[in-house]
């Protein structure tokens, strides 16, 4: 079974809880599972809003990619989000990215992993390095530390 790595992020309601309990109904489909601390980060593109609290959990998922899309999204359903009404890169009740899927590489319309942008933030990369200090691209072997330490500043914090 791959080793998975999700993020997670939330800036509408009760952030906190609602990324808690997110991670607790991740259990029931991931095996292995264990999350990173949680991050208060300030929100990238689309700054009029308020601010993000990020983690990441990684863990063993048994089925293809595509089932733990299905799967992952019927979790922010439940959440509250609603992908037709909101704005892109805007507020959110919960966000989950698959970031990897073990070392695959996967481009179908809808699902590119590793994930498209994670090279770009250092709200995902941070979690991600708590999990899996060593872990590197898929495909280049570079190390996601050397990625995180090239990337600007970018208003991550560890959430209290």
């Amino acid at each position: 079974m791959p080793l998975v790595v999700l993020g997670l992020g939330s800036n509408l309601g009760d952030s906190k809880r609602i990324i808690l309990d997110a991670v607790k109904a991740l259990e029931e489909i991931l095996t292995e599972l264990r999350s990173a601390s949680l991050y208060e980060t300030e929100p990238l593109h689309v700054i009029d809003q308020g601010r993000f609290i990020n983690t990441a959990v990684i863990g063993r998922f048994e089925d293809p990619p595509e089932k733990l899309l299905q799967h992952v999204h019927k979790i922010e359903t439940f959440f509250g989000r609603n992908r037709s009404s909101e704005r892109h890169w805007g507020e959110r009740t919960l966000d989950i990215d698959i970031l990897l899927f073990g070392d695959h590489i996967i481009q179908y319309e809808g699902l590119i992993i590793p994930h498209p942008r994670l090279k770009e933030r250092r709200f995902a990369l941070e979690p991600l390095l708590e999990l899996l200090p060593e872990a590197v691209e898929p495909g280049s072997g570079i190390s996601y530390r050397s990625i995180y330490d090239a990337l600007p500043e970018q208003g991550v914090r560890l959430f209290f």
